[in-house]
């Protein structure tokens, strides 16, 4: 029975012995993840403002710019210009047939002719029945009725020379000529096609100088101000230039919600061309820039419903601290609560990050 009783105490005592070593075993090892630090990238909320910002897309074209087309319809008799070419202003671009116009001008002519010869003799008669009138030797009745007959040659040989300048007016849009110093970038028609009111027949640019036309939505409207400058990125060659914003337009209501922003370029760039696609970045005004806490986007920690991001405690440890978030602009997100400037927000880490881990900055 003693042996028993001893070889129960030593089996006990070699399962105590085994259970103090396993939780000395496990110690060093939880020690050991303890202390190794997670190195970690830095960032500080809010360090500099001035930088915030956000970005329209938009299309380049020249400012001084033109669809021409024509009043008239008719056959195309001319083309003189093919794209490409440079013109003057003034130059004769199309010249649409007007053989019926030619015969309204003959007409025209006629009638001034006509009506010039009745407001002679009219003239006369009433020059010679004033001074008849004046020596009483011509009654007021007949002097009213050469009155009213002068007046009415007059207004006739007026009305005239107003139908003339009507078929003039009209032949002018047979002859349609270079509103101003360009380059023909298209043309719609050819010889023997039908001209049509209002339907395009080719487009001029001036090249010397081009914008961006951006859509920027409601969200964003109010930051755009005219003579701002701001960032243009031309995405075909890869470069930032300088821009102006020169109009910002005060409805969306025919451009889909979005609102129309024209930025013109600070300098002549012979590379560019018509169509292209740019990147336009707008800079908050520095009241805006200053209230604005902005953090990368890529950096949030999402868990159901919630949203975090990890920040650098006092004990240089990371903390996962909840935050809302409001407008997304670019790459980065407005922070509305849980988050002020000055404080650390941990960027990237080569390990995977948890409330409490030890970290060491780069």
């Amino acid at each position: 029975m003693k042996d028993i009783m001893k070889l129960r105490k030593g089996i006990m005592g070699f399962i105590a012995l085994g259970l103090m070593v396993a939780c000395g075993d496990s110690n060093p090892v939880k020690d050991v993840a303890d202390n190794q630090a997670i190195p970690v990238e830095i960032a500080v909320v809010g360090s500099d403002g001035s930088d915030a910002s956000f970005s329209a897309s938009g299309t380049l074209e020249a400012v001084q710019n033109a669809i021409i087309s024509t009043r008239m319809m008719g056959y195309v008799q001319r083309l003189m210009v093919k794209p490409g070419d440079k013109v003057r202003r003034g130059a004769m671009l199309i010249e649409i047939n007007n053989a019926d116009l030619a015969a309204k001008k003959a007409q025209a002519k006629a009638n001034i002719l006509s009506a010039e010869a009745a407001f002679v003799n009219a003239e006369k008669d009433y020059n010679r029945y004033k001074v008849l009138f004046e020596s009483q030797s011509a009654s007021q009745k007949e002097m009213d009725d050469i009155s009213a007959r002068y007046r009415m040659t007059k207004a006739g040989l007026e009305a005239a020379k107003q139908m003339e300048q009507e078929v003039l007016a009209q032949m002018a849009y047979t002859q349609i000529r270079a509103p101003f110093n360009g380059v023909v970038t298209n043309t719609f028609i050819k010889e023997g096609d039908m001209a049509n009111p209002g339907i395009p027949l080719l487009g001029l640019e001036a090249p010397e100088q081009f914008q961006v036309v951006a859509m920027v939505p409601e969200s964003n409207i109010h930051m755009v101000s005219s003579n701002s400058t701001v960032q243009v990125h031309l995405k075909s060659m890869d470069r930032w230039v300088q821009g102006i914003v020169s109009e910002v337009s005060t409805s969306s209501r025919n451009t889909g919600g979005q609102y129309l922003v024209k930025v013109k370029f600070k300098e002549a760039h012979p590379q560019i061309k018509t169509g292209m696609y740019a990147t336009v970045q707008f800079p908050f005004e520095k009241e805006q820039a200053s209230e604005t806490v902005m953090i990368p986007s890529a950096i949030l920690v999402h868990k159901g419903q919630l949203t975090g991001v990890y920040t650098l405690s006092d004990s240089g440890r990371a903390m996962l601290r909840w935050i809302r978030t409001g407008r997304k602009i670019g790459d980065s997100i407005t922070v509305l609560s849980g988050l002020k400037q000055g404080e650390k927000v941990i960027l990237s880490a080569e390990g995977k990050l948890y409330n409490g881990a030890k970290i060491s900055t780069q």
